[in-house]
């Protein structure tokens, strides 16, 4: 029988989705693996993609529309089929209902949404009952191994229902095993208070916006960040001309191989030895306790473009302080590179316990940044600019950089930042010392 498409969960925060476009059309062929649909999340705009054959019988919600995750929104079709045995007409009639709908019933119908749906890219049911095949990231099925946890057992939380390492850490702990690495806290903040808002007055020639989904979101946590967390800032001025010089030496080097190293390549990984050097750097607070990571993931603020709905995401390089400059480089361009064309998936975006965030690269000399909870710190790199600077007690050009941590001053206290960002300057203003 016909097959009905659901709004999937694609982050585990999601509660409802919004169609921003269609790369099929009613009647078109379809096969596994083909993308339907760029899906608006929460937190980034995603490709939805199919794991069924057939044809495209009936698109049940149009481009903008916005609805809670399990709503039907497309019909796929073996080839002579009735759609309308799918139940597609009814599903038709209430689609417009649902997009229309204020945003606390799209909620409720997210939370009443059954977890087991027939259709693509789905949360489906544990994988014992149905006797399908798990489908689990490589680094979750590794760490299940190795805490002994059945993963057929397991109803996955990734993107079309896949196992990844949060369920196998969860299922390590509901059994009295350890987890590998610590999870990142889910702490309870308190709402933050709405100041009063002001009267907005249309002048000649204004236009409204709507605003994105994603937009929302990252609006909500920067005020529930910049509300809860009690920021302070530290600044310094590092020497960029030994980096400069020895960036230009290996980028000749590897052009051959097509590598080409960026000045923000070399700041993750100086971060990251800092951070491996200062615990507390990689730590976040838990109400009654800190919590230290045992892996160090550096997050990397990406920007998006328009037609991706804007604003920005932050991209986790993992065991970043156990990466050399080249991955560190490969890893940095092929997840910016994914976030500006396909999407980045929760997986790629989930588990960041310091952030970096570089504006040198538009021109901006310094600036301040917030800090994207639940991590403890994160540095604005300004650009690299060059100014008169006194070396060895004579005057001469040299080129520096600012840069500014925002820090959480319940983990992190003044001089545990003077004593980080001199590990970072050191890192930098050596950074023969990178290379090892």
């Amino acid at each position: 029988m016909p097959t009905t498409v659901t709004m999937p969960r694609l982050s585990d925060t999601m509660e409802a989705g919004t169609v921003i476009k269609w790369h099929v059309k009613e009647g078109d062929t379809v096969a596994s693996g083909d993308v339907l649909a760029d899906v608006e999340t929460d937190k980034a705009t995603m490709e939805m993609q199919t794991y069924d054959d057939g044809v495209v019988a009936k698109l049940l919600i149009g481009a903008g529309d916005r609805v809670a995750i399990g709503t039907p929104i497309a019909v796929i079709a073996v080839e002579g089929e009735d759609a309308s045995s799918s139940g597609g007409k009814a599903a038709t009639a209430a689609a417009p209902a649902a997009s229309a709908a204020p945003a606390a019933a799209v909620r409720a119908a997210a939370t009443e949404a059954p977890v087991t749906v027939t259709g693509t890219v789905v949360m489906p049911s544990a994988h014992a009952d149905t006797g399908a095949r798990a489908r689990i990231s490589p680094v979750a099925r590794r760490m299940a191994e190795e805490l002994g946890v059945d993963i057929n057992s397991l109803r996955g939380t990734g993107p079309g229902g896949r196992v990844i390492k949060r369920d196998i850490e969860a299922a390590a702990s509901r059994k009295g095993g350890a987890a590998s690495a610590p999870t990142m806290p889910v702490v309870a903040a308190p709402a933050p208070v709405a100041a009063p808002s002001m009267p907005v007055v249309a002048g000649p020639g204004s236009r409204e916006v709507a605003v994105s989904g994603m937009r929302q979101t990252i609006a909500r946590r920067l005020v529930e960040s910049k509300s809860t967390i009690p920021h302070y800032q530290v600044s310094m001025r590092f020497n960029m001309d030994p980096l400069l010089e020895l960036r230009k030496m290996l980028n000749a080097q590897l052009e051959p191989q097509g590598v080409k190293l960026s000045v923000n390549d070399f700041i993750v990984r100086s971060c990251a030895l800092a951070m491996a050097q200062h615990p507390f750097f990689n730590a976040s607070w838990a109400g009654d306790r800190i919590v230290i990571h045992g892996e160090v993931n550096v997050g990397v603020a990406v920007s998006l473009p328009a037609e991706r709905g804007g604003g920005l995401v932050v991209a986790v390089i993992r065991n970043a302080d156990q990466k050399g400059l080249r991955q560190i480089s490969l890893d940095t361009r092929a997840l910016a590179e994914k976030a500006r064309t396909r999407g980045l998936g929760p997986e790629d975006m989930t588990g960041a316990t310091f952030t970096i965030s570089n504006l040198g690269m538009y021109g901006v000399d310094n600036f301040t940044a917030i800090i994207n909870p639940p991590n403890s710190a994160i540095m604005a790199c300004g650009a690299a600019v060059e100014r008169p600077v006194v070396r060895n007690s004579q005057l001469c050009v040299g080129t520096e950089m600012d840069a500014t941590l925002s820090l959480d001053h319940r983990v992190i206290d003044g001089a545990m930042a003077a004593e980080y960002l001199t590990t970072v300057r050191h890192n930098l203003e050596n950074p023969a010392t990178l290379l090892v």
